[in-house]
């Protein structure tokens, strides 16, 4: 067997040896099929500064489906340093898809709606999710990739 032919076969056998990560929290499990995260929603009516979960868990490895929503009356400039170690899929914004070939630098809403992103998760880390300009009125939080 060629050598670079031996070396494709030894790496796909260690990623497909890759142990799931179960975390204490909950038994997660990576899947073949992509997962929705927690919806995160930007605002509500009365409170345009809400947020309804800061912080998010994830797998390495996994395929995700992740909606994001506007529903205050501001201007949110949606940013993460995850963008960076993930594989984005597609991006859709009412049934209209964005195909990717690389990152998102931010996702902007300038009215109400919701943005859905599908991306794989590549690399383990704390990342950090703010809107800018609004991280000091608790628009922000963490995506920990185990």
């Amino acid at each position: 067997m060629r050598p670079a032919k031996l070396l494709a076969l030894s790496a796909l056998s260690l990623l497909l040896a890759v142990p799931a990560y179960a975390d204490d929290d909950d038994d997660v499990k990576r899947t073949r099929s992509s997962k929705t995260v927690p919806e995160l929603k930007l605002g509500k009516e009365g409170d345009q500064f809400a947020v309804n979960k800061t912080d998010f868990k994830l797998i390495s490895g996994q395929g995700y489906r992740w909606k994001i929503s506007a529903a205050g009356e501001l201007e949110y400039k949606f940013k993460t340093d995850l963008w960076r170690d993930v594989w984005v899929n597609q991006i859709v914004i009412s049934d209209l898809e964005v195909h990717m070939a690389g990152a998102p630098a931010w996702l902007e809403f300038d009215d109400e709606g919701t943005i859905q992103v599908q991306f794989s998760t590549v690399r383990p880390g704390t990342y950090k999710w703010w809107v800018e300009g609004l991280e000091d009125r608790g628009m922000k939080g963490n995506i920990t990739v185990k």
